[in-house]
């Protein structure tokens, strides 16, 4: 680029002001191109946004959540809540941003176009929470349900209560999953939830060693009563056994010393002469 002499502030202010048109005018076929990208990327979003709310309102994804009872789990906010509309609306994001990121790259922002692309890799794990905390609530009713029913015909007076904490456990695990997939502070929630269950498992210890006391040691001297009384219908069987068995026969006395004697010294019966 050729240098000019400044002379005058007159001169100054040419300069300037043609070095801003050139770079105006260099910048223009830039700035067309990214917003000729910018205009393909919002058309074609729409139309991919409405193919995949119309695909998914057809499959039944509507209806099914309906049916599962989740507007009624998400109170007024669940009356708002189509899955068709809200995936045709992340679809629709996700093409936009990836334009945008064409449009920055074309004019030159590598700084914007990798923070947007940083916000696209981010997504799938946004994603992927958001079904997790979508699905986490209807997952717990129906397991509330299922242990209420069982916990029920089983004869639990707490059944309701059994299935209340099912359905809650569910929930809490399904936000610390989706915590830790968003990457949100992800070794401090591993540490609260281990303290949580820490928490827990000493409270239930306290209270069953505290308040279920008496009642244990009820437990161990039954289950110390029953064993005796079967040790004792153990041997009392054992005796009965023994005393109707049939006596041995006894074996005969050894002959005696004296008896071998006589014999052995008794009259020899006379020997016969020859004929």
């Amino acid at each position: 680029m050729p240098t000019t002499e400044i002379q005058t502030w007159g001169d100054s202010v040419f300069l300037a002001v043609s070095t801003a048109i050139n770079n105006f005018l260099a910048a223009i076929p830039a700035v067309i191109g990214a917003l000729l990208i910018l205009l393909i990327g919002w058309i074609l979003s729409g139309i991919l946004a409405r193919i995949v709310s119309t695909v998914l309102e057809k499959a039944g994804a509507d209806r099914l959540f309906a049916q599962h009872g989740g507007r009624e789990m998400y109170g007024q906010a669940g009356s708002s809540l189509v899955p068709s509309k809200i995936a045709g609306e992340l679809v629709k994001w996700i093409v936009r941003l990836v334009f945008l990121v064409a449009a920055a790259n074309v004019l030159g922002l590598t700084q914007i176009s990798d923070l947007l692309n940083q916000v696209i890799l981010w997504i799938p794990n946004l994603i992927v929470a958001a079904v997790i905390l979508l699905v986490a609530p209807l997952l717990g009713r129906f397991l509330r349900g299922l242990i209420e029913v069982g916990a029920g015909n089983m004869g639990f007076s707490n059944a309701p209560i059994l299935g209340r904490i099912a359905e809650i456990a569910v929930i809490a695990f399904a936000v610390i999953i989706a915590i830790n997939q968003i990457g949100i502070a992800a070794n401090l929630v591993n540490i609260l939830f281990i303290g949580v269950v820490g928490a827990l498992a000493l409270a239930f210890g306290l209270a069953f060693g505290l308040g279920g006391r008496d009642v244990a040691q009820q437990l161990t001297q039954s289950w110390y009563e029953q064993s005796q009384a079967a040790a004792g219908k153990v041997r009392q069987a054992a005796a009965q056994a023994q005393s109707s068995a049939p006596p041995e026969p006894t074996p005969p006395p050894p002959p005696s010393e004296s008896s071998t004697t006589v014999t052995s010294t008794g009259t020899m019966p006379p020997e016969r002469g020859p004929a």
